[in-house]
């Protein structure tokens, strides 16, 4: 098995329905049923939010975000990194001490760092579109002054692509790991789920959470657990398994990973239709803000970062990034990281190794 990819057992009960051969003979009252089933009776446990693991402070907060703010010094360049929204909290990129982005970049200099924390969609966010979190990292950037660097990790990846494309004059840098930018260039879990499952399917999740997507819904439709190896696998930390040091982090990863956030079930239906099924932002035809994004209007250098064994984000479903540019205008940089997903963002020698080059490319 890949390091940390996580195979749908949750979902075998969707089988049945990824027989049908479009989402339309998938009846309405069928698809609530294998919902209902799939997600089974809610419980009440209370998990504690993670910390973060690097002082910082909030700069600004906002209904949808709270900027962090983890400045060390007065290098003039901003690096404004924008954490993934779509199931766990953006402490991902601040995990523990040797398993931290942020730490990782500061020790290469980089000084002036700012976070997107996201926050967890209330009952009355429920309508938000990818618009209005477009609004919302606007917002931020503005704040922040415009031109800046920015990274974009995993779902946050094509949020930030999408930002530079709509704005190319507010980005100075951009670095997509991990990021599903073209869907059809290769093939990964996610996206044979996402293309495979009648719209239906998602349609009942979010109107079983009132018009929200429920994280620990999402996490119900995966396997939840994650034993030793695997953990020792995707960290790779210098204390050995069975230690009082690992044990530590172990419940460490598995409280994270416990703690979800609630999406707005417009912004969720709009990830999965038009960016998974649809495939619009390759495509050319995403709209955002008004604007068709047209990802070869960028003018900045871009460094694509893909995970070799990541079965949630296909290497080739990043760095389709290639062929969607003009080069001349473009200087596109990549690299390959020998893990899989959440390695990118935690395991240590990655965050040693691929992250200092991607700080020492960004100075």
């Amino acid at each position: 098995m890949n390091k940390d990819s996580r195979p749908f057992a949750s979902l075998a009960f969707l089988w049945p329905a990824l027989a049908a051969e479009t989402a339309s003979q998938f009846a309405s009252t069928m698809a609530r049923e294998f919902v209902n089933f799939a997600v089974g009776r809610d419980s009440a446990t209370e998990i504690p939010e993670p910390q973060w693991t690097t002082r910082n402070k909030v700069a600004l907060e906002l209904t949808a975000v709270r900027l962090r703010d983890f400045s060390s010094g007065a290098q003039c360049a901003k690096t404004l990194v924008c954490a993934p929204f779509a199931l766990h909290g953006a402490t991902i990129v601040d995990f523990a001490p040797d398993h931290s982005l942020v730490a990782a970049l500061q020790a290469e200099g980089i000084d002036r760092i700012f976070v997107t924390d996201w926050r967890s969609a209330t009952a009355d966010m429920r309508l938000w579109s990818i618009d209005d979190y477009l609004s919302s990292l606007n917002v931020l950037i503005d704040e922040l002054g415009a031109p800046l660097d920015l990274i974009g990790l995993c779902q946050g990846g094509w949020m930030a692509l999408i930002y530079a494309a709509r704005f190319p004059t507010k980005v100075r840098k951009l670095v997509l790991a991990g990021a599903p930018i073209d869907i059809a260039a290769g093939k990964s879990r996610v996206s044979t789920l996402a293309a495979n499952t009648p719209t239906t399917i998602f349609r009942e999740l979010v109107n079983l959470g009132d018009g929200r997507m429920l994280g620990h819904h999402i996490l119900k439709c995966w396997t939840p657990e994650f034993d030793r190896e695997q953990i020792q696998q995707l960290l790779e930390p210098q204390a050995e398994p069975g230690s009082a040091s690992f044990d530590r982090l172990e419940r460490r990863f598995h409280d994270w990973y416990a703690w979800t956030v609630d999406l707005p079930g417009t912004y969720y239906l709009q990830v999965v239709e038009q960016l998974f099924k649809e495939n619009r932002l390759a495509a050319g035809s995403f709209v955002a803000l008004g604007r068709r994004i047209d990802v070869s209007r960028l003018r900045c250098p871009v460094f694509l970062l893909a995970a070799s064994e990541d079965d949630t984000v296909a290497p080739e479903q990043v760095f389709a990034m290639e062929r969607l540019v003009d080069v001349h205008t473009c200087a596109i940089t990549k690299s390959t990281a020998p893990c899989g997903h959440l390695g990118l963002f935690m395991g240590r020698k990655v965050l040693g190794g691929v992250w200092r080059d991607i700080a020492r490319w960004l100075n």
